[in-house]
């Protein structure tokens, strides 16, 4: 049997790892971190304030849909933060992949860019996040596995609602 993943997916400091860390936990599933599979040059270049291109992001995703693979092939499941921005990433992220569902944390620019300004130790700079936003391409309905979870100031409430929508979707027990 194929294992299962989630994508804990949105902008930048929007709460990604910390959903999906706590969705790992509650799936007993291994958690990835997506910033991990970015090239040490995608890293210098947001460290320099500079926004990724498509081109920039192709390896990137090829690698962590490859992880995801070897996960899923073995019957393991995995949960991902990763920002999956446009559309066409998440096609790549998905890629002939059967149990893979996407929550996408959606929030207000001023709410996400208070919680950016508290982070510490992170090489993505608050003043990247409108070119995160200029970015991102919303979920359309045609997106049938995907979960929009709007995220607000009370994480547990959100987590409660997240952990819930997986469950009605037969996702995990």
């Amino acid at each position: 049997m194929k294992g299962k993943c989630v994508i804990v997916m949105g902008v930048s400091g929007c709460g990604k790892s910390t959903i999906a860390k706590a969705i790992a936990k509650d799936m007993n599933a291994t958690f990835l971190e997506g910033d991990d599979f970015h090239s040490q040059s995608n890293i210098d270049k947001m460290k320099a304030g500079i926004p990724l291109t498509d081109e920039d992001r192709r390896g990137w995703l090829e690698s962590i849909h490859a992880k995801i693979e070897s996960f899923t092939e073995n019957g393991s499941d995995c949960v991902v933060s990763c920002s999956a921005l446009k559309h066409k990433y998440r096609d790549v992220l998905r890629e002939n992949l059967e149990h893979i569902l996407f929550v996408y944390l959606k929030g207000s620019f001023e709410l996400i860019h208070s919680w950016m300004e508290k982070r510490k130790h992170h090489f993505m700079p608050p003043e990247l996040l409108k070119s995160q936003f200029d970015t991102l391409e919303e979920p359309n309905a045609d997106e049938k596995d995907v979960i929009t979870a709007e995220i607000n100031k009370d994480i547990d409430d959100e987590m409660l609602n997240i952990l819930q929508q997986l469950k009605e979707r037969n996702f995990f027990s």
